[in-house]
């Protein structure tokens, strides 16, 4: 048994590593969107979706109205049933800027998420050759989407999704908030993944996604992800099945984005979608022994003086650091914490899939039954 024990620290600790030094690589080969990009030449939509964000609508709808290189930009806004006065402010911030429209979306299907709709019906409305998703708790730098359409551009993609910086300072946001980097500069093949079909090489982030809306209606739209609770993923998805290209980009500096506040609300955002992004109780299982086995059983080995555990940890550590400093994180001294933070992971997946299968998932106040 203690030759066991030590076999899979050792391999946990050199896979650890491995992973170390694939973000090392990704972190200089990882697309980033130019600081000074050149004036676009193309008419470009940008889709908000909006449900009960009164309370930070306004600061995302003044980083778009301030935006650079794009004199042809339009700003849609789909109104998803709010009862907090979302509508009155997108007005009150317009001011009657023509660039703005409001649009009233329908109630999605029973158990379905309603973001899929509501962008569906903003692409409808949209005439861009350039879609840029944008949720209404984004704020973008006055170059963002300039510099995102030349990127598409530039790089000969159909879909890019710069990840925003994910801004936490609070104990439950600074322990998870960094995983969504983490997962994708640590184990996702990024260049090969923009030339692979796989769709399983497919990463997003729906707070910032741009696509080429013929790209878009050749996948079906957002009317062919309309089941998915991880609309982002299953959108970039569909645009590889459709065979275009797609890719995750570092976003940190040209947006950000607050997602959550305390435990309550980091528990509720990861209760809906955990379930989704491991796809089936299985493939949950077998995320759980990885993670475990690579990022908690190497430190825990090293707390009984395991130095090849401790070689573990450190590498693991180095990991999470690099991935922060390269995406505008906080490295020190929430990189030493990263144990915790796949174990607060896990009991995140585990409290998932335990709500799906209660059938209690619910977001903004609608039940939520989505398939992916």
């Amino acid at each position: 048994m203690r030759r066991l024990l030590g076999a899979l620290v050792a391999g946990g600790s050199a896979t650890a590593a491995l992973g170390t030094a694939h973000a090392l690589v990704n972190a200089r080969l990882v697309r980033t969107p130019p600081a000074d990009p050149p004036p676009c030449a193309e008419p470009v939509s940008v889709l908000v979706p909006a449900r009960n964000e009164a309370h930070r609508v306004t600061p995302t709808l003044r980083s778009l109205l301030a935006q650079r290189g794009v004199p042809d930009l339009e700003v849609l806004v789909c109104d998803d049933g709010s009862t907090d006065g979302t509508a009155d402010v997108v007005r009150a911030v317009a001011a009657g800027d023509p660039r703005v429209r409001l649009i009233t979306g329908s109630p999605p299907p029973d158990g379905l998420p309603g973001k899929p709709g509501a962008c569906a019906r903003l692409a409808a409305e949209a005439r861009g050759r350039v879609l840029v998703c944008v949720d209404a708790d984004v704020v973008l730098e006055p170059h963002a989407v300039a510099a995102t359409v030349h990127l598409l551009r530039s790089a000969g993609l159909d879909a890019v999704s710069p990840f925003p910086r994910q801004l936490a300072d609070d104990a439950a946001t600074r322990l998870v908030q960094p995983l969504l980097q983490w997962s994708w500069l640590v184990f996702l093949p990024l260049r090969l993944a923009e030339r692979s079909p796989r769709e399983s090489l497919s990463a997003a982030n729906g707070q910032f996604f741009a696509v080429d809306a013929d790209a878009l209606r050749r996948c079906g739209g957002f009317e062919a992800v309309a089941d998915a609770v991880l609309d982002d993923i299953a959108l970039m998805r569909a645009v590889k099945r459709s065979g275009a290209r797609g890719a995750v980009a570092d976003g940190s500096g040209v947006a950000r984005c607050r997602m959550y506040r305390g435990w309550a609300e980091v528990a509720a955002g990861y209760e809906k979608s955990l379930w989704a992004a491991t796809g089936s109780p299985l493939n949950a299982v077998l995320l759980a022994v990885l993670l475990g086995w690579v990022f908690v059983l190497p430190p825990v080995a090293a707390l009984t003086g395991s130095r090849v555990g401790l070689l573990g940890y450190a590498a693991a550590v180095l990991g999470r650091a690099v991935t922060a400093r390269r995406t505008g994180g906080r490295a020190w001294p929430d990189a030493l914490a990263h144990p915790v933070s796949v174990g607060v992971l896990l009991r995140l997946l585990a409290r998932s899939w335990r709500a799906r299968r209660a059938g209690t998932l619910t977001w903004k106040g609608r039940p939520l039954h989505g398939s992916r």
